[in-house]
């Protein structure tokens, strides 16, 4: 499947992830980490389902998997 998430797109979910997991033990609320892993998936594997059907693409690379 055809990577669909670029570096820049990447590293700003990583982050938002990071601060959702902080947010979430924080304030007790675990959805907030439930959110963060998705982030975390996606950024890891660059690609993300929800861009499909918009036909998204923030990868400049053209990387596949």
């Amino acid at each position: 499947m055809k990577k669909n998430i670029g570096q820049t797109d990447r590293t700003i979910r990583l982050a938002v992830a990071g601060l959702l997991v902080l947010c979430g033990i924080w304030l007790h609320l675990w959805f907030l980490s439930v959110i963060a892993l998705v982030l975390v998936v996606t950024g890891f594997t660059g690609i993300c389902p929800a861009y499909l059907p918009f036909k998204i693409d923030t990868n400049k690379d053209g990387e596949e998997d």
